[in-house]
């Protein structure tokens, strides 16, 4: 054949054409169904991100979770919320606005263990905000139970109930205080807080100036300003400090649960949670049950957001009598109880959830934005 001559069009047959079609059709389908599953996996993989954290967690955390969970159950002598002998469901119990005391214990070696952080939260799932009320350890008050223990004091300082009748008299006392149930308490010593701040690789503290322990009778250290992460010894002293104001002491445990809860929510973080709580260990005691608590922690997971907190320090004046006490403005603590009120009652608005965040110099401790103001030390 001549090479300069055009080769012959090879004829092909109406099968021949027919089966070319259809492997041109076939091949257009399979690049479709490809991209169909990448935009599935990569946008619906975005949008349902939440739900796919939630499915993740009760199918490979939940169990190891829950049985870590119930070795923590403590529970003390009170009515079952839901009223009386009627219980709530646990989608209820997450639902419905409830109540959890906060105790923070620092017991070191043979201390007897006394509450240096007493936080009354107030917490509205439904619409993802929390009221944190800090109560001064100081704070002078009557106790609840100390009849029937011997050689306690009937008022004193109110971080003593808990070194006279443990959990069961810190809830007694502070539901005499502010006038209403504590629907849960939640006890955790500081001493496992250095371990679980190190397993999320730190926290975040909005630190503007360095703090020092000064005093000759406090421990030594020194935390320095405008790091980007702190680890667990650094966020145990941030939290322990105490040489400027207890008004500023309790703001820096307000700004540390807000901070190891946005940390915690974090992707890399969730398959943690196991890790977490075993470290926790003996240093955390609830009345919760595991499930609420896991129930209340997906609800967690699906918001779009960290809580929203409000929060407020009861006010008063510092006096010296036998020992240095604090003593509660009857008035603050009045409008603190019916804020609470407001805050317990589902039907609340967004304007009845207002809180005064101002100490006892008309100085606001939260920024614009309504957050955590920055931390400053001496």
């Amino acid at each position: 054949m001549d090479k300069n001559q055009p080769a012959e069009a090879h004829v092909l047959t109406r099968a021949q054409r027919h089966q070319k079609k259809k492997t041109k059709k076939n091949k257009g389908k399979a690049w479709l169904i490809a991209l169909c599953v990448l935009f599935v996996l990569g946008i619906g993989g975005y949008i349902f991100r939440k739900e796919l954290m939630v499915l993740a967690f009760d199918t490979f955390l939940a169990d190891t979770v829950k049985n870590t969970l119930d070795e923590s159950y403590a529970p003390i002598d009170q009515l079952p919320r839901g009223g009386g002998d009627v219980l709530m469901n646990v989608d209820e119990l997450s639902k419905e606005p409830f109540s959890v005391l906060l105790l923070g214990t620092d017991q070191r070696d043979d201390e007897l263990a006394r509450t240096d952080s007493i936080i009354y939260s107030v917490v509205r799932p439904a619409d993802n905000k929390v009221l944190l009320v800090s109560i001064p350890r100081d704070s002078y008050v009557p106790m609840v139970g100390t009849p029937t223990i011997k050689g306690t004091r009937s008022v004193t300082k109110i971080n003593a109930a808990y070194a006279y009748g443990g959990a069961q008299m810190s809830v007694d006392t502070v539901e005499a205080l502010l006038e209403h149930d504590v629907d849960y308490y939640a006890t955790i010593n500081f001493n496992g807080l250095t371990d679980v701040v190190n397993a999320l690789g730190g926290v975040e503290l909005p630190i503007t100036e360095t703090i020092e322990n000064k005093q000759a009778d406090h421990e030594k250290f020194t935390i320095e300003a405008n790091k980007p992460i702190y680890d667990g010894t650094e966020a145990l002293n941030y939290v322990r400090y105490r040489e400027d104001s207890d008004f500023k002491r309790t703001e820096r445990h307000r700004i540390f649960l807000k901070q190891i809860l946005n940390r915690m929510k974090s992707v890399e973080n969730l398959t943690k949670i196991p890790e977490l709580i075993g470290i926790a260990g003996n240093n955390f005691k609830t009345n919760m049950r595991s499930d609420f608590m896991l129930s209340l922690a997906k609800t967690v997971i699906l918001n779009d957001a960290t809580p929203e907190i409000s929060s407020h320090m009861l006010q008063g004046e510092g006096v010296s009598r036998d020992a240095w006490y604090y003593m509660l403005d009857d008035s603050d603590l009045e409008e603190t109880i019916e804020s609470i009120n407001k805050w317990l009652d589902p039907n609340s608005t967004a304007e009845d959830l207002i809180v005064d965040d101002t100490d006892e110099g008309g100085k606001s401790h939260t920024d614009q934005e309504g957050q955590p103001a920055g931390d400053t030390g001496q």
